[in-house]
């Protein structure tokens, strides 16, 4: 077994969309080639696919595996139970899912000290559109999770799972090695790649998007040029670790169709020695991000404060994006700096991982969450627009700070599930955010006004 890494120890290797190489064991990779006829150390020599065969180059994921059995070694799948009723890979599923274009809002939910409950059992799916079995679609899940896990990996077949950590470090043991992840970074286990979730503080929420057939990737800078926003040598990937304990009775759970499946095996999953590849988890800290904003007048659309993308085949339109609302400063002049109102052609999944967020002064707490979906109207609450426009000091230069919101924005129209509706989280009185907004239309022009005010037009 390979000696014991405790968080502070871990090492990682840096960049995104790299190839990497790492051994556990020196010596333990096969050179020149990727599947000899006998590998070094006698390993099995496996490969992950990401992408098909045929992808091309520039966008071909896949990485080899040198373990000590290789994963194919368990008994049958089952269907698990008990199963997670909560989660959904299918969302034309009318059932479990409801379509509604109200504005939507959730308090954050207390992680429960009864039941026991790992990653797998507390995560739950919020809302998501498309299918997993159609390789198009996106879900969105929250977790609260109280127990580690034990003697069990997870597996989702489905999709990419992006973890924003709210409450509580994760500490996640994955096939290429093992990662801390804590509030304030977040985490990208790819398809297919085996994981276990350790909770160092004790019980833990926070967020999860997931993907189907797609992967995430860094969005193009365009006129920005060739830096600022997420920098790929930020991401950090694991490095080789492994265990060889004898494990019986050891389960993998594996996500298929949104539904939990299970097979024992004899060992750990985590019996890569070493690797190579450039399909790999990795974890970014969102404080390393390098916001840009408008440095004079009007405020800019959220799209620049992107870190990652999944994009579909239509330039621009995104199944997926991630997207922060940082620290930062803002400084454009005559200008309302909070958030625009907005009618908006994508959908809007917001969560809070610490802080204020700068366009709701009350009501959307840390941990907690809102949906905005396709053209149904948001914006600032009236705390917060009658507050902006009467600051006295409205032009002077104001660093945002203690805060950190994001977005989970998708050109996918979302359904919501039904627990989600029912749950004694939701706020009810969302809407009342903005039934407080009044007019302030003044317009005394005398007869010309009287004129324009009733529709007519003067003609020469």
């Amino acid at each position: 077994m390979a000696g014991e890494e405790t968080p502070e120890e871990l090492r990682y290797l840096s960049g995104l969309g790299n190839s990497f190489s790492s051994e556990a064991v020196p010596g333990s990779l096969p050179v020149g080639q990727n599947s000899p006829l006998v590998c070094p150390l006698g390993l099995y020599a496996e490969q992950l696919s990401g992408t098909s065969f045929t992808t091309p180059r520039a966008h071909n994921l896949r990485t080899w595996l040198y373990r000590i059995k290789p994963s194919v070694t368990h008994e049958p799948f089952h269907p698990r139970v008990p199963t997670n009723e909560r989660l959904v890979g299918d969302f034309d599923d009318r059932t479990t899912t409801v379509a509604t274009p109200t504005q939507l809002r959730w308090r954050p939910t207390d992680v429960p000290t009864a039941p026991l409950l790992d990653f797998v059992d507390g995560l739950y799916t919020v809302c998501g559109a498309g299918s997993s079995f159609l390789r198009h679609g996106y879900a969105i899940h929250m977790y609260a999770a109280n127990k580690s896990m034990d003697g069990c990996a997870f597996c989702n077949a489905d999709g990419d799972f992006l973890i924003v950590p709210q409450q509580g470090r994760l500490f996640i043991t994955t096939e290429c090695g093992k990662m801390l992840v804590s509030p304030g970074e977040i985490v990208v286990i790819p398809q297919g790649f085996r994981f276990a979730v350790d909770l160092p503080d004790g019980p833990s929420r926070g967020y999860v998007s997931e993907i189907f057939g797609a992967h995430f990737q860094l969005p193009d800078l365009g006129p920005i040029g060739a830096n600022g926003l997420a920098s790929p040598r930020d991401f950090l990937s694991p490095t080789a670790w492994f265990e060889q304990a004898h494990r019986p009775g050891y389960v993998i759970v594996q996500k298929y169709g949104g539904e939990l499946f299970t097979a024992t095996q004899d060992f750990s999953p985590f019996n890569v020695v070493a690797w190579h590849g450039n399909y790999v988890p990795y974890k970014y800290d969102l404080s390393r991000f390098c916001p840009f904003n408008t440095v004079l007048f009007d405020h800019g659309d959220p799209s620049v404060n992107t870190v990652l993308t999944a994009p579909t085949d239509k330039p621009g339109v995104a199944l997926l994006d991630f997207v922060i609302f940082p620290p930062r400063w803002l400084v454009a002049e005559n200008t309302f700096r909070p958030p625009y109102y907005h009618r908006n052609c994508m959908s809007e999944f917001m969560g809070l991982i610490y802080g204020i967020y700068e366009a709701k002064a009350d009501g959307f707490l840390p941990g907690g969450a809102s949906l905005h979906s396709c053209m149904t109207p948001h914006g600032p609450d009236t705390t917060t627009y009658e507050a902006t426009i009467r600051r006295a000091d409205a032009n002077e230069p104001l660093r945002l700070k203690g805060t950190l919101a994001f977005m989970f924005e998708s050109s996918l129209i979302p359904r919501v599930c039904r627990w989600a509706l029912d749950s004694p989280s939701r706020d009810l009185d969302y809407y009342q955010c903005w039934i407080g907004l009044k007019s302030h239309f003044s317009h005394d022009n005398g007869a010309a006004a009287s004129s324009e005010s009733s529709g007519m037009d003067e003609k020469d």
